[in-house]
């Protein structure tokens, strides 16, 4: 058993991270690296992953780039198939790749929105950690941390397929929990509250007053910058929670108490 500093160590793991490319995807991604961690970066735009490979290999660990939309599950398989191709295993999951969408009614919801959003939020992350979590179990474990949102937990008005979505992915996880624990798998997830990313500003850029709202629902009165996911994502992890599972962990400055 570790201790210590050690306890958060990911030498020798091998850690997938989809949305890798920018914000909290890119910070998680690098933080694993900074951990010790190798990592599969995985996002739509191929430019923008190559340069967090260099980056992550700038630090002296192994990366892969791999184009994928997580909507597509064909896109996922191959996705799998390539990485163990190249790295033989996969010891951490970190479903980050999410969409979201500008304050909307949900009268003006239509068939096609909705079908959009379930399929990138909950069915290709869902369609990804079963098919790395069989492989997990041939290897002896690992550990799945689905990223959700605050609103997962708390959802507000006029983000309906955002939060409706990422509540189910929430879902999911707890039962992921439950079946693949017998394997040696934990699954775990995050509900980030407000961050400094593209996603946040995009949010902000239609709404007046949106950023101050933000900040208001958290009790540290503050946004997040991305690098400040890191640290719970490592813990997830790594054997620093070994005896966690299950979960949902709120990242967002005290807004919500689980």
């Amino acid at each position: 058993m570790k201790t210590g500093k050690t306890l958060f160590d990911l030498t020798g793991k091998v850690c997938l991270v989809t949305g890798a490319n920018r914000g909290l995807g890119r910070a998680i991604a690098i933080g694993l690296a900074e951990a010790g961690g190798d990592v599969v970066v995985a996002c739509r735009d191929p430019v923008g992953g190559a340069a967090v490979a260099r980056e992550i290999e700038a630090r002296g660990r192994r990366a892969l780039a791999v184009p994928c939309d997580i909507g597509r599950w064909p896109d996922i398989d191959a996705l799998v198939s390539t990485i163990y191709e190249h790295f033989g295993r996969c010891d951490v999951l970190v479903n980050n790749a999410g969409i979201a969408h500008d304050l909307l009614p949900i009268a003006n919801v239509d068939e096609a929105m909705f079908d959009r959003f379930f399929q990138v939020n909950t069915k290709g992350p869902m369609h990804l950690a079963s098919l790395v979590a069989q492989r997990m179990a041939q290897g002896g474990g690992g550990s799945i941390v689905n990223i959700v949102t605050f609103g997962a937990v708390k959802a507000g008005g006029f983000l309906s397929m955002y939060c409706a979505s990422k509540a189910a992915m929430r879902s999911l996880s707890r039962v992921m929990a439950e079946e693949w624990a017998p394997q040696g798998i934990r699954v775990n997830a995050i509900a980030p509250g407000p961050f400094r990313t593209d996603m946040l500003e995009g949010l902000a850029e239609g709404t007046d007053g949106f950023m101050e709202y933000t900040i208001q629902t958290t009790v540290l009165k503050r946004i997040a910058e991305p690098e400040e996911i890191v640290g719970p994502v490592v813990f997830l992890a790594s054997e620093a929670s070994s005896f966690v599972t299950g979960q949902t962990l709120a990242v967002c400055g005290g807004g919500l108490s689980l």
